[in-house]
């Protein structure tokens, strides 16, 4: 990847919400949880600290339940079946679910999103193009969901991405594996450990 100075890249997290993340949230109320998806706000949270000092953005994903006629949310088909347990006012726009996880908070921007791609009928680009940001760092989940639409989405609009290894988790460590490895043609792959390192040296 051509070098990008720190003030023109953005740390861009996927999906790290109350609502999938946080013991009261509606994942867990559902069962649904693993414990290196729990561990990922600890981790990225010095690198969003470092990104900032350093004058770059950083931008939060939010997957959004929709609500359609009578408050009832909008939830794909696919989604439906394999998370029957979400229910009305989980994901909810402006809800406690939606945020992001405190350990992550203040964020740059936010952006709402309804599918697993943060490009998909989102303001995004919109908003990269204007913040003057030219390449992406990306980490959240699930590595081969939001994760891994994300990243394809931003090669194809010739956005360079370093993509966190280990700063991205899935529901399982062998979809985890197979989900990074499909991305190798389309994203420098990188740490949280490299990116510190990266960043100190352009003090």
């Amino acid at each position: 990847m051509t070098p990008v100075s720190p003030a023109a890249t953005a740390l861009l997290l996927i999906d790290l919400q109350n609502d999938f993340i946080h013991p009261d949230g509606a994942y867990a109320r559902g069962g649904q949880g693993a414990p290196v998806i729990s561990a990922l706000p600890a981790r990225l949270a010095p690198l969003a600290r470092a990104v900032r000092q350093s004058g770059g953005m950083v931008i939060a994903t939010l997957f959004t339940l929709v609500p359609g006629r009578g408050g009832e949310p909008l939830i794909s088909p696919h989604l439906k079946q394999l998370r029957p347990f979400l229910r009305s006012g989980d994901f909810a726009p402006g809800s406690w679910g939606q945020s992001v996880v405190q350990e992550l908070q203040p964020v740059d921007a936010t952006i709402e999103k309804v599918a697993y791609s943060a490009f998909y009928m989102t303001r995004l680009e919109w908003l990269l193009r204007k913040c003057g940001i030219e390449a992406l760092i990306i980490g959240g989940i699930v590595t081969n969901g939001g994760v891994a639409s994300t990243v394809r989405d931003a090669h194809v609009r010739d956005l360079p991405v370093r993509l966190l290894t280990d700063g991205c988790a899935a529901f399982s460590p062998q979809v985890h594996d197979a989900a990074i490895e499909g991305l190798r043609p389309v994203a420098e792959f990188t740490s949280v450990e490299q990116e510190l390192a990266r960043l100190q040296k352009c003090e």
